[in-house]
């Protein structure tokens, strides 16, 4: 008895020294994350392409997908990521997968994570409904055992009872998107990311989906939802976040965000108010950090590259075309590269 009674003393001490509860932890922490690609103006394709010109160096544009995002999400939280087409959203949730790299922050997660990108990844079209439903489960997180308990399950909430045995690449694309969507929310994660896929099939099965929204949030479960229906994120989200350009623009009350997102849809006003901040704020701000990080990259281009100077060798090749180009123009042979012989 007196050992049983000693936990229950240990927490009312602890109750009694410590009133106020502690926190529990962020379920996602995003700190000033950035992501650069880096597209190439020029393409080599092949191999005699490069054996004809194996000096030639191909610039490259830098496209600056995510510039300082920080944002942290509580647990049980149904957080919404808004913004237009190539503001960043999918880049942001497959630097949270650990599909891309990151240039510069930190990222956090406690818990188990999920990633629901696209939906269907992994479906082996030559196989049916069955054999797919156990591979993508598996490859989602479910043990073997637990997939083929599940399958019926998911069978009925696909409405493809019919179809079992048919291979898919018989199947139109709404009920491939059905089968995956119904494989998605078998997954038993705490941690959701999810990547606009609320549109799927009819009217019917969408209100299914949402139905089943929202037993995910009464679970209590940790969900990021990317999309651009502002409906579902004042539906389902408990804060949302604003993306423009790789920047966040506006974090908070989803009626805030979603309203905020309309304008810059519609307003070519606001986009310009918008842009116009965009400029005053990165003249603004150029902390150390960012300095030193432009010029460790300057660096890192020159050595990759060579130096911005010109060689000895390529000012005289300049100088003869130039002459050359002189030559022709004025009518008089071009000179000859050719060396006489003493």
């Amino acid at each position: 008895m007196e050992a049983d009674s000693a936990p229950a003393r240990h927490a009312a001490q602890t109750a009694r020294l410590y009133p106020v509860a502690v926190p529990s932890p962020p379920a996602v922490v995003v700190d000033g994350l950035s992501k650069t690609f880096r597209i190439p103006r020029e393409q080599v394709h092949t191999l005699k392409e490069r054996a004809l010109h194996p000096f030639r160096r191909a610039g490259h544009d830098e496209l600056r997908a995510l510039r300082d995002v920080s944002f942290a999400v509580e647990p049980g939280e149904f957080f919404g990521i808004v913004g237009r087409n190539g503001s960043g959203k999918s880049t942001l949730l497959k630097c949270l997968a650990g599909i891309y790299g990151v240039d510069a922050g930190d990222i956090y997660v406690n818990g188990r994570l999920s990633t629901f990108i696209e939906l269907g990844v992994g479906f082996n079209p030559d196989l049916p409904a069955r054999e797919n439903v156990m591979i993508n489960a598996t490859m989602l997180g479910l043990s073997p055992r637990e997939a083929r308990r599940r399958f019926d399950e998911v069978i009925d909430f696909a409405e493809l009872h019919e179809f079992v045995d048919l291979k898919l690449k018989n199947y139109s694309s709404g009920m491939m998107v059905r089968l995956a969507f119904a494989v998605m929310i078998q997954v038993d994660a705490s941690i959701l990311l999810i990547d606009e896929v609320l549109a799927v099939g009819d009217a019917a099965f969408q209100q299914k989906c949402f139905d089943e929204f929202a037993r995910i949030r009464r679970d209590g479960r940790t969900v990021l939802l990317v999309t651009h229906d502002m409906a579902a994120v004042r539906r389902f989200c408990d804060r949302a976040l604003l993306l423009e350009h790789g920047e966040m623009v506006e974090e908070g009350e989803p009626m805030r965000v979603g309203n905020r997102y309309l304008e810059l849809n519609f307003s070519a006003e606001a986009r310009a108010q918008l842009s116009r901040w965009r400029r005053s704020t990165s003249r603004r701000r150029t902390p150390t950090s960012r300095r030193r990080t432009a010029t460790a990259t300057g660096a890192r281009r020159s050595w990759r590259r060579g130096s911005s100077t010109p060689t000895v060798g390529a000012r005289r090749r300049w100088r003869r075309a130039s002459a050359a180009r002189s030559a022709r123009g004025s009518g008089s042979p071009p000179r000859s590269r050719t060396r006489s012989s003493a």
